[in-house]
Order: structure tokens, then sequence, then C-alpha cells
């Protein structure tokens, strides 16, 4: 069921987070090596979570050769790699490069780009927005002020079905009906309430007729053909206002009072026909996330237990045509039928494969011994609780490294030996149980 929700979805306070920036931003990526106390660790930046077959198997092989030998999946659809040695930064490199995962090595960090994962698959939601993280991308890496973006700043672009639209994005598109694309020749009337997107059919690729735009609290109309260009003109007027106010914020959500951007004059300047639309009009919706099985006729998806892949359940996902990592720390694999004997392979692998699984929905930080901040080995820990409810995170320390957006059943280790589920103490011992209520209770 869809639910109506502000322009702005509430976002889950970042605990860790201050409002005034007093240094730049230390957000690894794929040639920012951050050091772990299990190595080096590479976040790889994946618009739409995006990977060809040739790109999937290059990933195992470097976490086979250089890592760890898994594949972490972050909530943001990005991947990242654990264990790597301080030398292989430029093996590491020239193999992103080689499989098209470096196209720019000044924007790599900023390419954070979540679309919704069964766009043009299944259906359901609107056009193929897989389209416009292709095109946001080439213009975000073509730009050299978008360099400036923090690691942080976060787009999202939602087909409709609005999956992905209550994540929090600093910008924020969702594809709309046609009927309400602005007409750069006649003045409209702002704002019929927003709609899901209408049904397609499986596999149908086109471009979207209409999109809204939503930034801080507001938003615009705009034609579908604009919409990548008015995501990256919203974040120019980003980075101006962050400017302007001199705290140093990251994201949209930590300018201060009386700093909002001027996005509709970022959209005029760039040439881009935009209809605000009024405050009442402006309502989002939200929706579940995917659910494990089959998408569609001709694609799957599957969750990797805990958020973290092998490098063997990375192959077991091919052949594909492509595979989408997705912020709900799964992988949909487009070109795959999901038939009964191929789900079951995946299952043999260790893979969700169905929604009533105990797992899914549950996913822990790193924890010990990769967290020298970590209080626990939070991943021995973890127990599901639960088939079914809300989704469940471990955390190793107050700062939740990880964790889902909106509402979840909140699990922290603390100093000693225990943990607090939803604030409540709680020994180790009692996880599954009180797990279990508090998924099933709230």
């Amino acid at each position: 069921m869809l639910a109506a929700m502000p322009p702005t979805p509430p976002s889950t306070p970042e605990r860790d987070e201050a409002r005034k920036r007093d240094r730049g931003d230390a957000c690894p990526g794929a040639l920012r090596l951050h050091a772990a106390d299990d190595g080096r660790l590479a976040r790889l930046r994946l618009p739409a979570g995006r990977l060809t077959a040739h790109q999937a198997e290059t990933l195992a092989a470097a976490a086979e050769t250089l890592g760890d030998g898994r594949i972490s999946l972050t909530s943001r659809g990005n991947a990242e790699l654990r264990g790597l040695t301080e030398e292989c930064g430029a093996e590491l490199a020239a193999l992103l490069a080689e499989a098209g995962l470096l196209p720019s090595p000044t924007h790599e960090r900023v390419r954070n780009i979540v679309a919704s994962p069964g766009a043009g698959l299944d259906g359901l939601g609107g056009p193929e927005v897989q389209l416009w993280a292709r095109e946001l991308d080439a213009l975000l890496c073509a730009e050299p002020w978008a360099a400036a973006l923090s690691g942080r700043f976060l787009f999202v672009l939602d087909d409709g079905r609005a999956d992905v639209a209550g994540l929090g994005g600093d910008v924020t598109l969702v594809a709309v009906d046609p009927s309400t694309a602005p007409d750069p020749g006649a003045a409209q009337e702002p704002g019929a309430a927003q709609e899901p997107g209408a049904a397609q059919e499986p596999g149908a690729a086109q471009e979207p007729d209409a999109a809204r735009l939503y930034v801080g609290g507001r938003a615009w109309r705009v034609a579908g053909a604009d919409a990548p260009r008015a995501a990256l003109a919203a974040a120019g007027a980003f980075l101006d206002a962050a400017r302007a106010a001199g705290t140093g914020a990251w994201r949209v959500r930590e300018l201060p009072e009386g700093c909002a951007p001027d996005v509709a004059g970022a959209l005029d300047r760039a040439g881009i026909a935009a209809e605000p639309v009024t405050p009442a009009d402006s309502l989002m919706v939200y929706g579940p996330p995917l659910t494990p099985g089959p998408l569609g006729p001709t694609s799957l998806y599957v969750l990797a237990p805990l958020g973290r892949l092998t490098a063997a359940q990375l192959r077991a996902l091919l052949p594909a045509e492509e595979v989408r990592l997705t912020p709900w720390r799964g992988a949909v694999v487009v070109g795959a039928e999901p038939s009964e004997d191929r789900l079951a392979a995946l299952d043999s692998h260790g893979l969700i494969t169905h929604p009533v699984s105990p797992w899914a929905g549950v996913s822990a930080c790193t924890g010990r011994p990769g967290c020298a901040k970590s209080l626990a080995d939070v991943r021995a820990d973890a127990a599901p609780g639960s088939t079914r409810g809300l989704p469940v995170h471990y955390s190793g320390c107050e700062r939740r490294c990880g964790h889902p957006h909106g509402t979840w059943v909140d699990v922290v280790a603390t100093a000693d030996g225990a943990y607090l589920v939803d604030g409540a103490p709680t020994p180790r011992t009692a996880l599954p149980d009180a797990v279990t209520t508090a998924r099933t209770t709230r």
C-alpha cells in the first residue's frame, strides 16, 4: 500500500553528523582508500547499481585477488571491497578503469545515483528511469564544478512506483504522468496530486515524459527529456547555497535556515522549462522495496545475507544481461529466466530468494574485527528474529553505520557485551526473541 508523505521524506537523523562542517569530506572512494582494522576499504559508486556481466566478474576477481573475497553492498546500491593491502591502489584502479567502472577519476566519489531497480522489468512503475541515471552520470562527470559535491550527496530517481523516493535524496526525480509535463508555450495550473506511474510492458525502455524534481521541501515539474539536466542544475544550486552559507554543508538538509538553493533560478539559467508545484500538491508517495523472487518474465531479485556477497555468490548471478545492486542490499539479475531451478541454484549459494526468509531485511555494519570502533562482532551475533515485519540493523557502536533509511529495528552493541534493542537493554542470548517482538509489534 502507498501512503502520502511530506515533500521531503522524513529522514533518519545522521547521528554522527554536525550541522557545521569544519573539515573536508573524507568519504572513501575507489581511489581514496580508507584505513580500517581489516585493511584498506574501497567504495565503488555504481550509478543505478548497474554492473555489466564483465564488470561483475571484474568486481569478483578484485575481491578475491586484492581483498577479503567479499563485496559489501551499501544502502545506496554501491559496492565496497575490504581487506585491501596498502600497495594495491594502482592495481585496483587499473582493473576498475579497464572494466569501465572508473569513468572519471576526479568525479568518482560524487556518482551517488539510486534508481528504481525494477524499472522496465516487471510492468510496475513508470518509464525506464535507468536512462535518466546514465545521462545524469555522464553530465556529472563532464562538469568540472560537480567534483566539488560531497561524496555523500545523493541523487534519487524513482520510476513512479515510489520504492526509492523515500530514501532521503538531496535531489529526487519522480516519473509522473505525461499529462502533467510543463508546456513551454502555455501556462498551466500547478499541481495535480501525484500518482504512481502507470504500468508498462515489461522490458519496455523509453524516456520518461515528465518528472517532478524535489529539492529541500519544494517541487517543480519538468519534461522527462530535461530531467537529468534539471537534477544537475539543482546540484549546482546547492553548491552555490553551501558556499554562501559558509557552513561546509555536504547535504541539502544541512543548509542553515534562509539558505535554500535557488533551484528555480538554476533551472531558468539552464533553459529548462519548469512549473512550481504547490505545497499542497507536492506530496510524494512511498511504497515498499522489491521482494526477493521472480521480477517479471526475464528477471529475478535476490538479497545478500547481511548485505555481503562472496565472489562466488556474485558470479552465481551470471550469466545475465546486467546486474543492478539495490539500496536494500540485493541484486536484480536482468535477463535471467526466474525458473524454479535458477532460484534453487541461487538459494544453494546462500542467497535469499524468497520474501519469507527470516534473513530478508536484516543488515549489519562491519563490526569486529574489521572496525576499531565496534564493540562486538555483530555479524556473528545477528539473529533474524522473524520472517516478517520491520527491517533490522545491527550496529557495533552508536554511529550506526549503514543503517536503513526510515524506520527500522535498531540493535546496537554496548560496552558490557550486551545490546540495546530499540533502546531496551538486551543480553546477547535474548536477541532472537527481542528482535522478533520489535519487528512485529511496531
